[in-house]
C-alpha cells in the first residue's frame, strides 16, 4: 500500500511479485498480502485485505516465510501485470480488469528491472484511481 491506495500485482509464480513488494516496501511501501489477497467492492470501489491466515508475512525465494509489517485494508486502485510484456508507450486510457464488478486500470510492467519500484510508484501517480483514497 502506499500513500493509502492498492497496487494489486499479479502474475504467475516466480514472476518477481514478492521481489518487487519487498523493494516497494524498502522504499516506503506496506505488505497487504502476499499469495493471495481477499477482495470486496463496497460503495463502487474494489478493496483489498490479508487473509487472516497470512497477515503480516511473506514468503521471500531463499529465505523463508518471514513476519513483516503489514497494512489491513485499502482500496485498490491500480493492477500490475507481470505476466505480460509493458509497451514502450502504453495505450491510454489503460485497458481494465473487473474484479468482483469493480473495472481497475491495469498497467504491464516488467517487475524484475531495477527500475520496477519507481516505475510502480510513478504509475500509481499517473495512472491509479483516487475516488477511493
Amino acid at each position: 500500500m502506499i500513500g493509502g491506495r492498492v497496487l494489486l500485482l499479479v502474475g504467475a509464480p516466480g514472476r518477481g511479485k514478492s521481489d518487487l513488494a519487498l523493494r516497494l516496501i524498502d522504499r516506503g511501501a506496506l505488505l497487504l498480502s502476499d499469495d493471495y489477497t481477499h477482495l470486496t467492492a463496497r460503495d463502487g470501489a474494489l478493496y483489498a485485505s490479508p487473509p487472516a491466515t497470512i497477515a503480516g508475512q511473506i514468503e521471500i525465494r531463499g529465505v523463508g516465510i518471514v513476519d513483516i509489517a503489514f497494512a489491513g485494508e485499502g482500496p485498490v486502485a491500480l493492477v500490475l501485470d507481470l505476466d505480460n510484456p509493458p509497451e514502450r508507450l502504453p495505450d491510454e486510457p489503460l485497458a481494465m480488469a473487473e474484479y468482483c464488478g469493480v473495472a481497475i486500470p491495469t498497467l504491464p510492467i516488467a517487475a524484475l528491472e531495477a527500475s520496477a519500484p519507481i516505475k510502480a510508484e510513478l504509475a500509481l501517480l499517473r495512472y491509479g484511481l483516487r475516488g477511493a483514497s
